[in-house]
């Protein structure tokens, strides 16, 4: 079977789990893998790739936009790419394609593909927007992508059920993988190697189903403490939580986007990963710091819980500020033991393994 893989976001996580998806899927015997990335994705541009000394290899570039502006401007010329995108598509003769994460410009895709009788699966890493998500017509397109697709593949059990009460499945399939660990460079030294202060990190979007308010009240209830610092690291809009947070003594936030050559450094420098989320489906932050083997304290959210629910490097508790507190002091009374894992490869080559088992692309 020969796949098609495509991602057509710039930046985060969207092209780097299509990358992770294809290289893993060319893998598997009998399957045969090609990529399609945003012509201005950060990955093509990055001078460094986890698994390879350059960017990924992506059989299909599409042009997209580097910004807001340049969206406007390339919207009215979207019809006339798609005769060339079909014949791109036919070209390289797919068998079946899935979209790695819906963007904005995917109907560009769904519309060529269907010219050229291929069908697709969506991976859907969200049955619902976000409190705070702020891309227009984000679930409407995705919905419409939807509409199309011959299939759907779910990371979590959670956004499973979310597709089924939304009514979004139907009597297509819908095949459930999970979320394999990303990669940011080589493992770092254990957590607390540094001899210092307790290093947390909260990394990601600063939105409010974050918790970041939740945070915030948890290090009131520390009370002051020389023995940790925080750093809150992404990007998002001013909220009264991301002030309250930098108001705090040993606590720094910077409200900024982080590029895929930071990130490694960035997991590196910390201990623990606080996901401090109020909801969420699944998350791509805790694939990363288990990979790097930090620790981890999450809340039972969404589909965090049967992400982390059997790793040992990770604390869960309940989303409210006395139970994050409680879970940050058992860092210092009680960290977790690393047990070791799997490698990283075997995982994604596992998961991709199982979905070509479940893919089975329908008559066209």
């Amino acid at each position: 079977m020969k796949i098609l893989v495509w991602q057509w976001g710039r930046k985060g996580a969207g092209p780097r789990y299509a990358a992770e998806l294809a290289d893993s899927l060319r893998a598997v015997p009998g399957t045969a893998a090609a990529l399609s990335l945003s012509a201005q994705a950060e990955l093509l541009q990055a001078t460094e790739f986890p698994q390879a000394a350059a960017p990924p290899v992506c059989a299909l570039p599409f042009p997209t936009y580097t910004g807001l502006a340049s969206l406007i401007a390339r919207l009215p010329l979207l019809p006339f790419d798609g005769p060339g995108l079909t014949r791109r598509l036919r070209a390289l003769a797919p068998d079946i394609a899935i979209c790695a994460m819906p963007a904005v410009l995917d109907l560009v895709m769904a519309a060529a593909l269907k010219r050229a009788t291929i069908p697709y699966y969506v991976v859907v890493h969200d049955a619902d927007a976000h409190p705070g998500d702020d891309v227009p017509f984000q679930m409407i397109l995705q919905h419409r992508l939807i509409r199309g697709a011959a299939g759907l593949i779910a990371l979590s059990t959670h956004v499973a059920n979310r597709l089924h009460d939304r009514g979004l499945v139907g009597n297509r399939p819908l095949i459930l993988t999970t979320h394999p660990p990303f990669v940011f460079g080589p493992t770092p030294p254990p957590p607390r190697a540094h001899g210092g202060k307790l290093r947390l990190l909260s990394f990601g979007r600063l939105l409010p189903y974050k918790g970041l308010d939740l945070l915030a009240d948890a290090l009131v209830a520390l009370g002051p403490r020389d023995d940790l610092e925080l750093r809150v690291v992404g990007h998002g809009p001013h909220s009264p939580a991301l002030a309250a947070l930098a108001a705090l003594p040993h606590v720094t936030v910077e409200n900024r986007w982080v590029p895929e050559a930071e990130i490694g450094a960035l997991l590196a420098w910390c201990d623990a990963l606080i996901l401090s989320h109020r909801e969420a489906s699944q998350s791509g932050v805790a694939a990363a710091a288990i990979a790097a083997r930090r620790w981890v304290v999450a809340t039972r959210v969404g589909g965090i819980t049967e992400q982390l629910r059997a790793e040992p490097l990770a604390r869960l508790c309940l989303p409210d500020a006395p139970s994050l507190a409680a879970a940050i002091e058992t860092l210092i009374a009680a960290p977790p033991i690393d047990l070791g894992a799997p490698n990283p490869r075997i995982l994604w080559h596992s998961a991709a393994a199982r979905l070509v088992h479940d893919l089975v692309p329908p008559d066209r």
